[in-house]
């Protein structure tokens, strides 16, 4: 190749590398669709793989128990309804024979040698006028008392009540003084605080509200 050819071709690939920079914009290199590279990108982003997304354990909740109150729950037991008597025969019936504690005994004594033989009311009419005076305020305030006291009844030796057959008579005695505690029976001679034979009268003044079998009462 003779230097002139040498130079032509220089000058054709001048020429045709000057064409291909002339055809070439600047900016078409790096002409890019952002909006498609950024959604793209942010599709990467949020699209996390399952094993970068944290695990939140479920916080389990405990629940304590509810306390029943068993005060508030329980049903109190219906009281007892206080046993009625048509009679007061039935009403002394019911009663035991027990005497459990010293008033029963000195109120017993006391309607035993007092009223024995005498009819129920009057009995329990005697056991009134024992309690009454043990409440009056102008005897001695309980019912052994009342019977010893001084000067009151006869068949008291000594301030003592003299020892008693517990037969019959007894027994039923002290189930009189069981209705009178109790007041489980009216008695006819109600406020009374003095008995007598009808051939004697109280040492004081004294009104009559009953009389019954060989006893009248005053209050």
């Amino acid at each position: 190749m003779t230097i002139l050819q040498r130079a032509a071709t220089i000058a054709v690939m001048t020429f045709s590398l000057a064409g291909l920079l002339g055809n070439s914009a600047p900016g078409q290199a790096t002409g890019i669709d952002r909006s498609t590279t950024n959604l793209t990108a942010l599709a990467n982003l949020n699209a996390l793989s399952p094993q970068n997304v944290p695990q939140i354990a479920p916080v389990a909740t405990s629940v304590a128990p509810v306390e029943t109150n068993a005060e508030n729950t329980s049903v109190s037991p219906a009281v007892a309804e206080a046993e009625e008597f048509d009679t007061l025969a039935q009403a002394v019936a019911a009663q035991d024979s027990a005497a459990a504690d010293e008033a029963l005994q000195c109120l017993a004594g006391a309607i035993y040698f007092e009223s024995k033989g005498e009819p129920l009311t009057g009995q329990l009419a005697v056991a009134e006028v024992i309690i009454n005076r043990a409440k009056s305020g102008r005897f001695p305030a309980n019912v052994c008392a009342v019977v010893k006291q001084r000067g009151q009844f006869s068949f008291v030796r000594g301030g003592q009540i003299p020892n008693i057959n517990a037969g019959t008579a007894y027994r039923t005695a002290i189930a009189v003084a069981k209705v009178a505690l109790a007041d489980a029976w009216n008695s006819p001679a109600d406020k009374a605080l003095y008995f007598n034979t009808p051939d004697r009268r109280p040492s004081v003044r004294a009104i009559k509200v009953a009389s019954i079998g060989n006893h009248i009462f005053y209050r």
